[in-house]
């Protein structure tokens, strides 16, 4: 399988280079991740020349090169060219392996062209990009990133791959500083070194993972490309001579964008599970309105729904001009069929609900329950936004025809107890008497809090009561303070 590396040794210091072009790689640099107390991620040659390297204190690197200029790190900025690199390497090969920040491996298996056609497709898509890009082709991973830093814009086949790797030092294996220096006492510097070590005793002096070093000073590397998903999404924009003034004229232009963004979601075999509706009015002013959808779908009338929800609360100050409407975290079509799904809910019906409330509240704010590990009963569950995916056409269960009680919590709020032996007695004001008490159950939490400072040490025992009503009630008790803290339906 040809596997075309796609490298850039300092990719950091590149991206740096394009916001600053006076910025010289030939001086020396550190690369920092944070203004305070921040490490060096990159550095330049002649910095390390000098003793700076990667993972030091700001302080210790600068010790070592004194003249050293730091720059920070952007890592939003790193990431949206890197993004973009990936999305250009596209044309090269659909199946793009993003490795880490500066490293890329595309299959080229199949693409036509051959060594010379495959150099010449990823150079060409990268010419919009200012950075030192280095390029080797091999059978493999490894072997692909060892020719584009030994010998970039050329091909290594499996005849040559232990050749090229026999120099290189231990370091290029990833090994840990401990182990090399291990295996510098036994005199091994290189992968040809290591290489000649007989494999079973290596493996068993090293373990597991020295099998992997093993082969791979060999040159094979059995791991395989995992291609990145390409986050595909689909837009439509509705400009027209005049202006919407009125909303009865701006969903008749939504309703013809739903309509164009649906036949093209048909034809793509998608669904959509988020719409993104720009609105341009006549002032400038671009309203941006996102809207998720609780189940993908690409039935129009249900996103026209969710977006009609959603835009009943918005004020503009003058027409609307254009409109732009984007459907993105597409997944593949198709909706798996039941044939007794009458009691499952409307998937469509519980998306607009959701849009409605996120319309009112505020979106995010519509969320349901999780269970969750906890000592504390307050911490055994969680919020998460609702989606509905997994409740949609669920397969029936049969449920044993048994009463269950529901356990209601709410703020704890105090409750005047009396005791006999040590356990409640009576509850409330007027006093009723106790039939049946279950517990106590001890919570103790946070018990390091006073050495620490973090959190705050809690010490409470928790009672279930049945009083002479027929109430059954969560009681706790903190030192001497008794609370109401839920109750059984």
């Amino acid at each position: 399988m040809p596997v075309l590396c796609v490298l850039v040794p300092a990719f950091r210091l590149g991206v740096a280079r394009l916001e600053d072009p006076s910025l010289d790689p030939d001086a020396p640099v550190l690369v920092a991740d944070k203004h305070e107390r921040g490490r060096v991620i990159e550095c330049t040659a002649a910095a390390a020349a000098l003793g700076a390297r990667v993972g030091m204190t700001v302080v210790q690197a600068q010790a070592a090169a004194r003249d050293a200029r730091v720059i920070v790190d952007d890592a939003a900025r790193d990431r949206a060219v890197w993004d973009a690199i990936l999305d250009a390497l596209d044309a090269a090969s659909p199946l793009v392996d993003d490795a880490a920040l500066g490293c890329a491996y595309l299959e080229m298996h199949g693409i036509p062209g051959g060594e010379a056609g495959w150099f010449a497709a990823a150079r060409a898509a990268l010419t919009a990009f200012a950075l030192p890009f280095a390029l080797g082709l091999g059978p493999n991973r490894f072997v692909a990133r060892a020719v584009a830093l030994v010998a970039p814009g050329t091909a290594c086949d499996v005849r040559a791959a232990e050749a090229l790797l026999a120099p290189l030092p231990l370091a290029f294996l990833a090994i840990d500083g401990g182990t090399i220096d291990r295996l510098h006492v036994l005199g091994i510097r290189t992968l040809g070194e290591l290489r000649a070590l007989p494999h079973g005793p290596f493996v068993r002096r090293f373990g597991p993972e020295a099998a992997r070093w093993h082969a791979r000073a060999h040159g094979i590397d059995p791991e395989p490309l995992r291609p990145r998903p390409r986050a595909t999404r689909i837009d439509r924009t509705l400009y027209g001579e005049g202006t919407a003034a009125s909303e009865e004229a701006v969903l008749f232009a939504l309703r013809t964008l739903v309509g164009r963004i649906v036949d093209d979601l048909v034809a793509a075999g998608k669904r959509c599970g988020r719409l993104v509706l720009a609105l341009e009015c006549e002032d400038g002013e671009v309203v941006e309105i996102a809207t998720r959808v609780a189940q993908p779908t690409a039935q129009p009338a249900t996103l026209f729904e969710l977006l009609r929800a959603r835009i009943e609360g918005v004020v503009l100050r003058t027409p609307v001009t254009g409109a732009r409407l984007v459907a993105e975290q597409l997944e593949d079509g198709g909706v798996q069929i039941a044939l007794f799904s009458g009691n499952d809910p409307d998937p469509d019906a519980i998306a607009i609900a959701i849009a409605r409330l996120d319309a009112m509240v505020g979106e995010g704010i519509a969320a349901r329950a999780r269970v969750t590990e906890g000592a504390r009963f307050e911490e055994r569950f969680a919020l998460e936004p609702f989606i509905l995916g997994e409740f949609g056409n669920a397969p029936p269960v049969a449920l044993p025809i048994t009463a269950t009680l529901q356990y209601r919590p709410h703020d704890p709020r105090p409750i005047a107890v009396r005791l006999r032996r040590g356990r409640p007695h009576a509850v409330g004001t007027p006093p009723r008497t106790v039939l049946d008490v279950a517990g106590p159950w001890r919570i103790d939490t946070h018990w390091w809090a006073e050495a620490t400072g973090d959190g705050t040490h809690l010490i409470r025992d928790e009672y279930d009561v049945l009083l002479e009503d027929g109430a059954l009630l969560r009681l706790g008790r903190e030192a001497e303070e008794w609370s109401l803290r839920g109750r059984y339906d």
